[in-house]
This record gives C-alpha cells, sequence and structure tokens, in this order.
C-alpha cells in the first residue's frame, strides 16, 4: 500500500495514509433545533456538542472529527440560521453563513417531520447569494417522526428550495442511514492527507466544553426566556496536586429578576445545575471535579457588542 505524507503536528506516523485517502470540511448549517448537534454527536459516537430541546442552543462553531482509515471528515456543527432579534442572534447567524466560505461540501438538514419554515426559506435565500461552488447534501432528519407519505410531499417541498442538491432521509436520532451518508461525503471530498490526529475527535478546549457543559443543564432545568439569556464564564480550571479538577465559573443573566429564578430558593437551582454539571464533566473528563458557581448580572449583554466580544462571541464580517 503506498503512502501520502502530510504535515504532521504531533509526534508518531498519524499523518500516513493511503494514498486514495480523502479529507475535507463538511459544513452543518440549518434552522435552530433541527438535530445539528444531535447529528454530529451521534456521527462521532461521543457527546461533544451540548444539545436541548430548546431552539439556538449552539451558539459558536465547533469540529467534529470524524477519522476513518480511508478518510477525515471535519465537521463544522453551526448556529441555527434565523432571523435574529438582538446582537448575538446576528452573531450566530454570521458565524454560519461564515463557515460556508472554506468547506468542500455543505450538509444542510431539514426537518422531515414538519413542512419547510420561513428559516428554511430564509436559509435558501442566504445559500443562494453566497460565493460558493461546494456541493450541497440536503438531509432530512426525523425521518422517524414522519410517515412514507408525509416524507414523500415533505421531500418534494424541500428539493425546491435546493435545486440540484442531493437528498437522503436520515434519522440522527436513530442512526437511519448515517452510513450511506457518510459514505457519500467522503466520495465528495478531495483526496488529501490528514488535518488531526486520529484520535482526537473536536478543536474544542476542555474551558470551553466546561463552560457550554453549565450553559446546557441552564438550558435543561431554566423556563421560558431566561435560558436563552444565559452565559457562562469559566473563571478558573485547575488540577490540584491531589488530583482533583477545580472548577469555578460564573453564570450571566441580564436582569435581576434572572438571577433570582437561576439560583432558585434557597440556592437549589443553581445546586441543581451544579450537579447535573458535575456528573457530566466527571464522566467526560474521568476525574472527579469540584464545580463552584456564581450568578451574575450584565445588562442586555445580548445587544451590547462589547459584552459579546468580551464573552468570546467576536462578530465575523457579515457575508452576502
Amino acid at each position: 500500500m503506498t503512502e501520502h505524507e502530510g504535515t504532521p503536528n504531533r509526534g508518531g506516523n498519524w499523518w500516513k495514509v493511503p494514498e486514495n485517502h480523502r479529507s475535507g470540511f463538511v459544513a452543518l448549517i440549518g434552522r435552530p433545533n433541527v438535530g445539528k448537534s444531535t447529528l454530529m454527536n451521534r456521527i462521532l459516537g461521543q457527546k461533544i456538542a451540548i444539545v436541548s430541546s430548546k431552539p439556538q442552543t449552539t451558539r459558536t462553531t465547533m469540529l467534529g472529527i470524524l477519522t476513518r482509515p480511508d478518510s477525515q471528515i471535519v465537521f463544522v456543527d453551526t448556529p441555527g440560521i434565523h432571523k435574529p432579534l438582538h446582537k448575538l442572534g446576528e452573531y450566530m447567524v454570521e458565524t454560519a453563513l461564515s463557515a460556508l466560505k472554506d468547506v468542500d461540501v455543505v450538509l444542510w438538514l431539514v426537518d422531515i417531520s414538519s413542512p419547510p419554515h420561513d428559516e428554511d426559506i430564509l436559509i435558501s435565500q442566504r445559500l443562494n447569494r453566497l460565493e460558493r461552488n461546494a456541493p450541497i447534501i440536503l438531509a432530512g432528519n426525523k425521518v422517524d417522526m414522519a410517515s412514507s407519505s408525509e416524507v414523500k410531499d415533505r421531500e418534494a417541498m424541500f428539493r425546491q428550495l435546493a435545486p440540484g442538491a442531493s437528498w437522503i432521509e436520515i434519522s440522527a436520532t436513530r442512526g437511519d442511514n448515517l452510513e450511506e451518508m457518510l459514505s457519500t461525503l467522503r466520495e465528495l471530498l478531495p483526496r488529501g492527507p490528514r488535518f488531526y490526529p486520529p484520535d482526537q475527535v473536536t478543536d474544542a478546549q476542555e474551558r470551553f466544553i466546561a463552560a457550554e457543559t453549565i450553559r446546557e443543564k441552564a438550558l435543561v432545568f431554566l423556563r421560558q426566556e431566561v435560558p436563552h439569556a444565559v452565559a457562562v464564564v469559566v473563571d478558573e480550571y485547575k488540577e490540584r496536586p491531589s488530583g482533583l479538577l477545580y472548577i469555578s465559573a460564573t453564570i450571566y443573566v441580564e436582569r435581576d429578576s434572572q438571577k433570582g429564578i437561576v439560583l432558585g430558593k434557597g440556592g437549589r437551582m443553581l445546586k441543581r445545575i451544579g450537579q447535573a454539571a458535575r456528573k457530566e464533566l466527571e464522566s467526560n473528563t474521568g476525574r472527579k471535579v469540584y464545580l463552584e458557581l456564581w450568578v451574575k448580572v450584565r445588562p442586555r449583554w445580548r445587544k451590547d457588542e462589547n459584552a459579546l466580544r468580551w464573552f468570546g462571541y467576536d462578530l465575523p464580517k457579515k457575508r452576502g
């Protein structure tokens, strides 16, 4: 077997691959709450992106790296594309659109259990306005939640939004047709070396994953508008000599009333969020975790560009 050498950034021979090895980047786009992060977690076989039943859970891009002997597919999980109501929403939409700039394939996830939404039409319009040559795969997700006649009718509706795109029906939760989809993606990627070591599944740092885990639990336990006003900053992330992982984080909200809800009566809600987050962090890191949480108010931070930058949401340059 002949081999192709890429440019290594770690020791070992992980960059040596078969001559017909394919690699590239796949942008995973769609409207909010369509199942993008669930799909990426399912493909990788482990949880790297937070998920919840609430829309707009994903706020920034995250790479999910699937390495197989014949290929390396780098998925770019993006925020849901929607009509933004504030600066944070603008950041999320522009971040998703910016991810399309240099990818090899666009994987557009739609919810086949319902007809196209206004946001699906918006995505179609934005895709048509972008300068790109990447092929599009239109993936009808949640096929397990629709009848065969509904799937057929809605396929025709969604295909009108992306003429020329390939179509496949999948279930991110059940795993239907995922191998077929991955095979199609591989064939659309160029021949080339690996970009990452085979044991690396994401580019996210541990501090970021810790912050996102805490925010996920807030999304799960809090109701109405409060979860969307939550931002999490990890102030300290340190392994102590005993091997204990100490994490101190602050949950930011926009109003004093929201702070009271996050704290809960006698601090019970904050404790509930912390216990759930600590349990998952211990499972993910394989270490005992001491998690300390605080709650602070930063008024109207979702509409404040300076606050967004401080939280790490740097607004990308707007595209077409």
